[in-house]
């Protein structure tokens, strides 16, 4: 009589966003321990991978190809392999790939598991001085259809919010911010977690002025202070 097939598991492990001292001793132990590593850019992860001496087999789960990528990995994991998830830096899954691979196993039935660790959204609001006792999560703007609707939605939420913004485009936002909200106090935090590490904060005019002509790069978290919030609170 045959035993009950074993699956295998996903694990979520979420990775650093810029000092790899922050990786934990389960992620480095999970990673050595599934048999696949699935992440968005074979080149990023191998860095970490090299930098903790880990040699395992790395395959792409991007944006763009997750979908079509979930059957192999859906496959694999009713084979009984154990897979690890990556994204370029922090958790995936959260303004990350990985959220229709997640619910996909879900609804397989399958084991998913995680592995906590960097967020740079939850690490620019502990470091920023702006209010954290409501927040929302906004992600990345649309970059053109709906973008204006957003931000004007934005810009009328009570709350803090959260933004995550690509380098190409901090000039326009901090222009999208000055002509929506010019009185909303915001913090800019920017190469978190490195060595040159910056949590700017201001009035959209200020922190354009601050940011021109600077050279710039990575991602940006932007923090709008609640409505009518006062530096002096």
């Amino acid at each position: 009589m045959s035993g009950k097939k074993i699956y295998g598991k996903l694990w979520v492990v979420a990775t650093p966003i810029g000092n790899f001292d922050d990786f934990t001793f389960r992620g480095t132990k999970i990673l050595r321990s599934v048999d696949t590593i699935y992440c968005e850019d074979t080149r990023v992860s191998g860095k970490l991978l090299k930098h903790f001496e880990i040699k395992k087999t790395l395959k792409v789960l991007n944006a763009r190809q997750e979908s079509k990528i979930i059957p192999a990995v859906i496959a694999e994991l009713k084979a009984g392999k154990n897979i690890a998830l990556l994204c370029d830096a922090g958790t995936p899954a959260i303004s990350d790939p990985g959220v229709r691979l997640v619910n996909e196993c879900r609804r397989e039935g399958l084991e998913v598991s995680g592995v906590p660790g960097a967020n740079a959204a939850v690490y620019a609001l502990s470091i920023a001085g702006i209010a954290t006792d409501s927040f929302i999560f906004e992600g990345f703007l649309p970059q053109k259809k709906g973008r204006q609707k957003k931000l004007a939605e934005i810009c009328e939420e009570k709350r803090t919010v959260v933004l995550y913004e690509s380098v190409y485009r901090v000039s326009k936002l901090l222009n999208e911010l000055e002509e929506f909200c010019p009185g909303r106090f915001l913090a800019v935090g920017r190469e978190l977690t490195k060595m040159f590490e910056e949590i700017v904060r201001g009035y959209p005019a200020e922190l354009k002025e601050y940011f021109e002509g600077k050279k710039l790069k990575g991602e940006f978290v932007f923090i709008l202070a609640p409505l009518n919030w006062k530096n002096e609170e």
